[in-house]
């Protein structure tokens, strides 16, 4: 027998040591709240366990917890399986035309959601990945593990520029390199079709190499152009290239043993792909994995540690029922920081405060309250007594603190938080608990509290209406008043001005008469002078020059065009089209 997990005992021996020290020295911790005497009375005899076997019990089980979690094996082997698999390779097209807009948001785009459908929907492949344009780069060698694949893919750059064209012949040749070692070779492109007429080249080396090519048509038959920059590709003669989808690759595909589908927008050519490729496809026989085999044991340990386990618990002596009571309490209360003999004192305050609230000295029954454990029925009771007291807003935060999965202690609280909320004028909300409370119960006193609410709701929303309508005509005769009041200060001063204006013109008028007889045999001199000046002045404005300024230097201004015409020339070993 050995372990397959042996550091588990090592991990968990500090802490059992730990556990079994913290216990072996609290024994006494009981004497620390209870008196010798309470003690006794509470004690319930030596008829069943005592506590160093239940403790002595209770440390086995964790042993045989951790036995279990170090998982013990026997009869661990090591076999040889071997593992059958369909190899493909994928190529994706990252040449210029696979920029265009036709598919949204572009070919490439589209192809890469394709790549990684492909991924998934093959679990029994071994898969490696390639990049091409006018040259092929292996992204991804043959490889089964498709968590790093998928990585690869999702992190890809498709806006890497690489050399333009899509050249078909060397995407067969580096499928043939990968793939070198396997019997069956399969290949999926994702493209537009590339820039050839014909692929009788590239068919000729698919069938001496016994590759079978599958494709993806990423482009449509209406074509799109290639968005740049600055505007869009255009040829050696100054036209805008409209890239369609060459159905050349169609033939290379079918001839080859393969198969070609049109794209779609969802999964249903990249499942076809697969489906084709399973149905014609023989799987790899790679080489055989060794794999450990071995028989589990951890179920004897763990069932042996859970029956002594029920052991422990459930081994309780038979005695009187006033010790059991004892203990219970007991062990209930050791769970709490309190003094000693405060047990004692909990049951005399419940009465205290009952017989406080029977006799309607609400006061007194809320102190008596505050001093018992918060309980969910011991809050409920601090809350009716709040209320009763008047102080509704500390019965709402009591109330609101009760958390509890008794529907009948819950529709109580409900209903009580719509009375407290209707006593601070809260009506919307005491409506929402009114509510919450009929879901729970259909209580006839609920229901007419509700529609209490509901009335006073709708008084106030009228009485709303009519004060806002008042609100509305005051509002309307000020303004009317105070436009008409502006209107007749308006009068005022304009005829006050125009009173003004008259006088000033009467005295002027003399003046001028005056001043006209005593220079009369001077003014046509200093006219004529005068009249020069004025018409100096008028020939050159200084706003004239600055418009001539301005207009000039707008005019020699050049305006930037959006879209420039991009030569391209044909170099040796260039493509026809190089896109």
């Amino acid at each position: 027998m050995s372990f397959l997990y042996p550091n588990v005992f090592f991990m968990m021996l500090i802490p059992l040591l730990l556990l079994i020290i913290l216990v072996l020295t609290n024994k006494q911790n009981m004497e620390k709240y209870f008196s010798k005497e309470i003690l006794e009375k509470l004690a319930a005899g030596k008829k069943g366990l005592d506590k160093n076997t239940r403790n002595g019990l209770l440390f086995a089980v964790l042993v045989l917890f951790i036995i279990a979690l170090a998982r013990p094996v026997m009869d661990k082997k090591d076999i040889n399986v071997n593992q059958k698999l369909i190899p493909i390779v994928i190529a994706l097209d990252l040449s210029k035309s696979m920029q265009a807009t036709d598919i949204y948001p572009n070919r490439v785009s589209l192809a890469k959601k394709k790549l990684k459908d492909i991924i998934t929907l093959s679990p029994n492949a071994t898969v490696g990945i390639l990049l091409f344009a006018k040259d092929s780069f292996i992204l991804s060698p043959v490889t089964e593990d498709f968590v790093s694949l998928n990585y690869i893919v999702t992190n890809l750059d498709t806006s890497v520029q690489l050399s333009n064209g899509s050249n078909i012949s060397s995407v067969l040749q580096a499928t043939n390199h990968m793939l070198n070692d396997y019997k069956v070779k399969n290949l999926v492109i994702l493209s537009d079709g590339g820039n050839d007429d014909s692929y009788e080249e590239e068919l000729e080396f698919a069938k001496d190499n016994n590759i079978a090519v599958y494709s993806i048509g990423l482009a449509t038959k209406q074509g799109s152009p290639i968005p740049e920059k600055e505007g869009y590709l255009t040829d050696k003669n100054g036209k805008i290239v409209n890239v369609k989808l060459n159905e050349s690759i169609k033939n290379l595909s079918i001839k080859s043993g393969g198969g070609y589908i049109d794209f779609s927008l969802d999964d249903s050519d990249a499942k076809a792909i697969v489906q084709r490729i399973n149905a014609q496809s023989k799987k790899e026989e790679l080489k055989a994995r060794q794999v450990k085999v071995y028989k589990e044991l951890f179920y004897y340990p763990l069932g042996l540690a859970v029956f002594v386990l029920l052991i422990a618990l459930s081994s309780f002596p038979s005695f009187k029922r006033k010790a059991a009571n004892g203990l219970v309490i007991a062990a209930a209360l050791s769970f709490y920081p309190i003094s000693g003999y405060s047990f004692e004192f909990e049951f005399e305050n419940i009465k205290k405060a009952k017989n406080y609230y029977e006799n309607k000295e609400y006061d007194k029954a809320a102190d008596e309250y505050r001093k018992i454990p918060q309980t969910p029925q011991s809050l409920y009771n601090l809350g009716n007594t709040l209320y009763k007291q008047g102080k509704y807003k500390e019965a709402l935060k009591t109330y609101s603190k009760i958390v509890t999965e008794d529907e009948r202690l819950e529709y109580k609280k409900l209903h009580n938080l719509g009375n407290s909320f209707v006593k601070t004028n809260e009506l919307l909300k005491a409506k929402e608990f009114y509510e919450k409370a009929l879901k729970i119960k259909n209580d006839e006193q609920t229901r007419q509290n509700l529609d209490l609410v509901n009335k006073e709701l709708e008084k106030q929303k009228k009485q709303n209406k009519k004060d806002k309508n008042k609100e509305n005509n005051k509002n309307k005769n000020n303004k009317n008043n105070k436009k008409n009041k502006d209107k007749n200060k308006d009068k005022n001063k304009d005829e006050n001005k125009e009173k003004n204006q008259e006088k000033k013109d009467k005295k002027e008028n003399k003046e001028n008469n005056k001043k006209d007889q005593k220079n009369s045999k001077n003014s046509e001199g200093k006219n004529s002078e005068q009249k020069k000046k004025q018409s100096q002045k008028k020939q050159v404005p200084i706003s004239d020059m600055e418009e001539k300024k301005w207009m000039k230097m707008l005019q020699d201004q050049n305006t930037p065009l959006f879209i420039q015409k991009v030569e391209s020339k044909k170099g040796k070993n260039d493509d026809e089209h190089p896109w």
